[in-house]
C-alpha cells in the first residue's frame, strides 16, 4: 500500500446512518446521518444508497443471538483506469463489523487500485483493525490477480489471511484487540474517506475500477456457514452513489444545476448457490438537486 500523508476511512452504511471509521490513521471519525433510498434488489435483498460503500452486508436475522465468528471472499483484483492530475481511489475488502450506527469497530482485509496525480495506477494489499490504524501487507497485487481473504474472530483475538490465488503467495496474522465487532459481515467495494482532523472526514473520489467480481463469499455464525442469501441472516445490497464533479465532501456547485454527474458503483445480484456478485463502475447524469450534509455532533464541524 503506497504510502500517503493523509488517512483514509473504509466505512459502513447502515440504513440511514453511516458511520466513518478512519482507516490509514488511528482516527476515529463521527456519524453522518444520510437518508437511505430502498428498492427491491434481484437477489431478495435490499438495497440502500451508500456515498463510500458498494456490495452487501449481512446481518443476524430477528431470531439470531449471537454474532458471526468469520467471513470470507474471492475476488479478482480491478485495473485502475487513470488521468493525469486526477487522484482517485478504491478499495475491495471483507470484514466483520462496523455496520451499525453504535459501531466502534471494524475488522478488515483487503486490496486497493489507486489512481496518483501522475496518472499511473497503485496495487497494495492491507489490513485493518479499527479504531487501530491500517497496516500494510509485503503481498504483491496486480490487476486480473485473483485473491482470496477472510477474518475470524475468537474471543479477543482476530486472525486475518489474505492469499494471491495467481501467485501462490499468502499473509496472515492473529491479533489480540480490546475492541471487536462481529454484529455483521461485509463483502465491499469502496470510496475511501480522508479524515482532515479526529471530527472532520469526507468521501474521496472513487477510483474507475471498472468491473470487480466476487465469488466464494460466505459467513459463519453459530457453526454455520452459508453464502450471502443464506436465510439464517438478513443481507442488503449497497449501491454507491458519489457526486463526480465535486470532488470529496462538496456539493455547493452542484445544488445550483439541476443536472448533476454521479459516480456509480452498483452491485448486482447474489448467487444463492457460492454468493457470487460483481459491483460494475459508472459515470451517469442525475436530474436532481443534492441536498446540503447533515451533521451530528462532533463531526463536520458540529458542536462538540
Amino acid at each position: 500500500m503506497a504510502t500517503r500523508a493523509t488517512s483514509f476511512a473504509h466505512r459502513p452504511a447502515a440504513p440511514g446512518c453511516l458511520p466513518r471509521i478512519a482507516r490509514r490513521a488511528a482516527l476515529l471519525c463521527g456519524l453522518l446521518a444520510i437518508g437511505a433510498s430502498w428498492a427491491t434488489a434481484a437477489a431478495g435483498a435490499a438495497t440502500s444508497v451508500s456515498p463510500n460503500w458498494a456490495g452487501y452486508v449481512a446481518v443476524q436475522s430477528a431470531s439470531g443471538s449471537s454474532h458471526f465468528s468469520s467471513v470470507s471472499g474471492t475476488w479478482t483484483q480491478p485495473s485502475a483506469t487513470c488521468s493525469s492530475g486526477k487522484a482517485a481511489y478504491s478499495a475491495v475488502w471483507v470484514g466483520l463489523g462496523g455496520y451499525s450506527e453504535s459501531a466502534s469497530a471494524l475488522e478488515q482485509v483487503g486490496t486497493d487500485a489507486d489512481c496518483l496525480r501522475s496518472g499511473h495506477a497503485s496495487y497494495s494489499v492491507w489490513y485493518e483493525l479499527l479504531p487501530a490504524g491500517p497496516v500494510s501487507v509485503a503481498l504483491k497485487v496486480q490487476p486480473e490477480d485473483k485473491l482470496s481473504a477472510s477474518v475470524t474472530v475468537r474471543a479477543s483475538h482476530v486472525t486475518l489471511r489474505i492469499r494471491n490465488l495467481s501467485t501462490g503467495r499468502r499473509f496472515s496474522t492473529t491479533k489480540r484487540v480490546s475492541k471487536i465487532d462481529a454484529s455483521s459481515a461485509e463483502w465491499i467495494v469502496e470510496a475511501p474517506s480522508v479524515c482532515l482532523t479526529t471530527s472532520s472526514c469526507a468521501t474521496l473520489p472513487l477510483a474507475d475500477f471498472g468491473t470487480t467480481l466476487f465469488s466464494s463469499a460466505t459467513a459463519t455464525a453459530r457453526g454455520h456457514t452459508g453464502t450471502i442469501a443464506d436465510a439464517d441472516w438478513s443481507t442488503s445490497a449497497l449501491e454507491l452513489q458519489q457526486d463526480a464533479s465535486s470532488g470529496a465532501g462538496s456539493s455547493a456547485a452542484l445544488r445550483n444545476s439541476s443536472t448533476r454527474t454521479l459516480t456509480v458503483a452498483t452491485p448486482s445480484a447474489a448467487s444463492a448457490a457460492d454468493g457470487s456478485f460483481s459491483v460494475a463502475w459508472q459515470e451517469k447524469s442525475a436530474q436532481s438537486e443534492q441536498p446540503a450534509a447533515p451533521t451530528l455532533p462532533g463531526f463536520n464541524g458540529g458542536p462538540p
